[in-house]
């Protein structure tokens, strides 16, 4: 015998005049339940693998400096500790975060007695993790926008390159699959082909931009992008700024004229400054993130390009040095290969062998 829709309805509606409802109930919140842990796990370990994908070659490099760094020792010496902070430098995790973990690990050392070598990679695994948990790099997962602002305004800022552009489209298919209603500004309206390339993302992810004239005033595109997201109720804004670095003072007026203007439409926008950088140029990035920290406020960071290069290191010390959130990280050229930053599994991907 087939059951169709109409005998599933008449079956339930048999249990439930039975006196089995609560049984039922409790059938029917468990399968659902299950369904829908299924298919989150499903993606939690899809973005894992991926994770895990993206950061092999700096797994790789860091494993094979250290192994050597510990070849023939038995417990962490001064000179294992010399070996590892050449280790850390090296794998661009930066000078002075360097200085910091081996400190910290000093500190284990002696208060510990003895530290056999097998056990340095749990410590160092610990430290680095305490570190970005410190700089308020946890779990980005759950992440979502506050409810006391509406529309939620984010400036991204970055030197043309990075992805900046390509990460403002992964952005906006993220909150729009969320349930969001989106907006687009093109304020990068310097570079060629700037805002043709944010007008593609637009229709790929299908949400609105605003857009001018190329050469036209980038503040007047974020005044003009903020009056229609407000007027049609957005829930989130992302504003594309130019990606000029070379000229510190241009760059410092322009963002502060950019913001001055959006707080005639919204008092608290820009409620983030997002920082966007290229993990693949290791301390060059680094290098920009100082530069772009001198002339303004950075709130949360984005680090692409992560998936094919050993210079992984590059967000511990970032995120440390600056004392910024990194928010999101890029694994990829696909559209959702732009994930939140989850710094367990950030670590845990970066040490499980």
């Amino acid at each position: 015998m087939k059951w169709g829709k109409i005998n599933i309805y008449w079956l339930i509606y048999i249990i439930y005049s039975t006196g089995y409802r609560p049984k039922l109930q409790n059938s029917l919140y468990f399968c659902t339940k299950k369904i829908n842990m299924g298919i989150f796990s499903l993606f939690d370990r899809k973005n894992k693998e991926k994770l895990d994908q993206g950061l092999e070659k700096t797994k790789q490099n860091v494993f094979s400096k250290l192994n050597r760094a510990i070849t023939g020792k038995s417990t962490v010496d001064e000179v294992v500790l010399d070996n590892l902070e050449e280790v850390l430098i090296t794998s661009d995790v930066g000078v002075d975060t360097t200085l910091k973990i081996i400190h910290r690990i000093e500190e284990r050392v002696a208060r510990d007695k003895y530290v056999s070598t097998s056990e340095l990679n749990r410590i160092l695994k610990d430290e680095i993790t305490s570190l970005l948990v410190e700089n308020h790099t946890t779990d980005n997962d759950n992440w979502e926008l506050p409810s006391d602002h509406k529309p939620y305004v984010i400036l991204v800022i970055g030197v043309n390159g990075v992805g900046k552009t390509t990460t403002i489209g992964k952005l906006a298919w993220r909150f729009k699959n969320a349930g969001k209603k989106v907006y687009l500004g093109a304020a990068d309206t310097f570079r060629a082909a700037a805002v043709e390339q944010i007008k593609i993302w637009s229709d790929r992810v299908g949400v609105p931009v605003i857009k001018q004239q190329m050469g036209s005033d980038p503040a007047s595109v974020a005044f003009d992008t903020l009056q229609s997201a407000k007027a049609n109720d957005a829930d989130v804004v992302l504003i594309d700024t130019a990606g000029r670095l070379h000229n510190k003072i241009g760059l410092m007026n322009e963002l502060k004229k950019i913001k001055d203007v959006m707080k005639k439409v919204l008092p608290d926008a820009p409620n983030e400054i997002m920082l966007v950088l290229d993990g693949s140029t290791g301390q060059n990035a680094f290098e920009q993130a100082k530069q772009f920290s001198a002339v303004t406020q950075i709130t949360s960071l984005a680090i692409t390009k992560l998936d094919g290069t050993a210079k992984g290191g590059v967000v511990i010390g970032i995120s440390d040095q600056l004392k910024v959130p990194v928010r999101y990280i890029g694994l990829g050229e696909g559209i959702e290969d732009l994930q939140p930053f989850n710094n367990q599994e950030f670590v845990d991907s970066l040490f499980n062998k």
